[in-house]
């Protein structure tokens, strides 16, 4: 729901996982998969998503279109999109929102000297009545006009107090200060906030937000600086994932106020013993959505990723094991249960009908189409046979895996076999269905089982491409453990991910292998459906 800035008595989580999370290298998302984390992150509670750069391509423009649709409820988030400062972006942006109740337009221009000089090419005075005009022209849209001067913390303080009350003045509701390039220290971001807070005679018309990158691995610790000293809205992104280092992490910077709000309670005027939320995020949801992300966009979660990584709650020293045997709070400061990391429960098998599996899903936030559901009940019952006890992430995976591949057009697995060992040359054959529906086969030879198989997919698709990364990982543990795979190829300056889960990983890899190719194929058979150089260049700047 939109919060007007003189209501703000919390902090406002503004989600860019789908705009500045998705410019990570080979973290391209279709227009379904967005959709799909877009209401995730409704049930996680964020305040605004950021869907996308809606003149960045059309692509972009359906997907921030269709979330309007779908997600922007009377009920749910604000949806937002960014735009330059530009009429060509204002205007697209506002037709690719027009669907949300509460709809945002974002845009922005730089402030800094450097990027004045040497990008822009502007002086201080052309600049300052471009930001004016363009955040009115917003507002003929929205009464919700969110401005940033790129590269603020690198701006002459004085420029930018001036630049923010006129913003404010044309009708910005939600003012962003960006530290675009992950430069200024904790210290020095909090100063900022309160350097605005004084100077800026308006500031009181409007939200204070700030985004910030990673690139000193400062970021998070910035924001709570700056929440301290002002700000009431953070830009962030799950599991960090961003443009270069990333973005501030959602979940660290969540848990931190919610760990911790006794010390935070008093920056917002509450008393330090206040029991109540800092911000409106459902924290049981934050694991489910931080996997949710990862097998989406390929980008997988290191071990010891604070909060959401698979080490944040274990423990090996036997110190430790033993004051976590006695006592957990010897050694943790949260409730794994409290970010929705539960026990591995098993809860069907084999004998399992349709319906207490469509049940189970429903439980665990999957809402499924009836093909959807009997594709994904076929994969189960497949699973079943192999596996004696199925857990809920097995049953996450599978279903994320099928109704994922269902969404990508192009080639299909119909037929993998290999034949290895330690006294054998690896050999593979795959037969493919090609997107015309003709049905090729092709066998070759590798290093291994996996380099063979995808030797033998390349001989029938003749995509070139570069593999560069391939991690396998399990769902659960034991002998019988689902593998998912996920795989990076590049192509020239575009890197696109495939992902698969089976209980064969070779199986796996090559389902990995085939969606990556068919995002790679797809871009080179559309170009107009990926981002316009040009555009990728200004849409890093917030």
């Amino acid at each position: 729901m939109k919060v007007q800035p003189d209501q703000v008595d919390r902090i406002l989580i503004f989600d860019t996982t789908l705009r500045d999370g998705e410019q990570s290298p080979g973290a391209t998302l279709n227009v379904a998969e967005k959709l799909t984390i877009a209401k995730q992150l409704a049930r996680l509670g964020v305040d605004v998503i950021e869907a996308g750069f809606p003149f960045a391509s059309p692509g972009d423009f359906e997907a921030v279109q269709q979330i309007a649709d779908v997600v922007g409820t009377e009920d749910g988030p604000v949806i937002c999109g960014l735009a330059r400062a530009t009429r060509q972006d204002i205007e697209r942006a506002a037709a690719a929102l027009k669907p949300a109740a509460h709809k945002r337009i974002h845009t922005f221009i730089a402030t800094s000297d450097i990027h004045l000089k040497h990008k822009l090419k502007k002086t201080r005075s052309e600049v300052l009545a471009i930001a004016s005009d363009m955040v009115a022209l917003a507002k003929t849209f929205t009464d919700d006009v969110e401005f940033s001067p790129e590269d603020a913390g690198r701006s002459d303080p004085e420029f930018l107090y001036e630049m923010l009350e006129n913003a404010i003045a044309s009708g910005a509701t939600t003012v962003n200060i960006p530290d675009t390039v992950g430069y200024i220290t904790p210290s020095e971001f909090g100063a900022l906030i309160a350097g605005i807070k004084a100077n800026v005679p308006n500031i009181d018309q409007a939200v204070i937000s700030v985004h910030g990158h990673n690139d000193l691995g400062l970021a998070v610790a910035s924001f709570l600086e700056a929440v301290k000293n002002g700000a009431r809205q953070l830009e962030c992104t799950i599991n960090g994932i961003g443009e270069r280092a990333g973005n501030a992490a959602l979940e660290e910077l969540v848990m931190a106020m919610h760990v911790r709000r006794q010390y935070y309670n008093p920056f917002l005027g509450r008393e330090p013993e206040s029991e109540a939320p800092l911000t409106n995020i459902d924290t049981q949801q934050i694991y489910k959505t931080s996997r949710l992300v990862s097998s989406l966009t390929g980008m997988l979660v290191q071990p010891n990723k604070a909060i959401v990584g698979s080490n944040a709650f274990a423990h090996e020293s036997g110190i430790h094991q033993d004051g976590v045997l006695k006592n957990r709070l010897t050694y943790e400061i949260m409730d794994a249960q409290s970010i929705g990391l539960v026990d591995n429960q098993i809860v069907l098998g084999k004998h399992s009908g349709r319906n207490a599996f469509r049940t189970r899903l429903r439980e665990i936030g999957f809402e499924l189409s009836e093909q959807d559901l009997n594709r994904a009940f076929l994969r189960f019952k497949d699973l079943a046979d192999k596996k004696k006890e199925i857990s809920d992430w097995d049953i996450e995976a599978i279903v994320k895996d099928e109704t994922q591949s269902q969404v990508l057009d192009g080639f299909h697995l119909e037929l993998v076999q290999v034949s290895s060992g330690d006294h054998a040359c690896p050999t593979a054959t795959v037969t493919l269905l090609t997107p015309e529906g003709e049905e090729l086969t092709d066998a070759a030879t590798g290093t291994g089982p996996v380099d063979a198989v995808y030797k033998a997919i390349n001989r029938v698709v003749n995509v070139p491409n570069q593999l560069i990364e391939f991690s396998v990982q399990s769902v659960t543990a034991g002998i019988d453990a689902i593998g998912e795979v996920t795989i990076r190829l590049q192509q020239g300056n575009h890197i696109f991910s495939g992902h698969s889960a089976n209980t064969d990983i070779i199986v796996a890899s090559a389902q990995a292998y085939i969606n990556a190719l068919n995002r790679l194929n797809a871009a080179m058979q559309n170009p107009a459906q990926t981002q316009q150089p040009e555009v990728k260049v200004a849409q890093t700047a917030v």
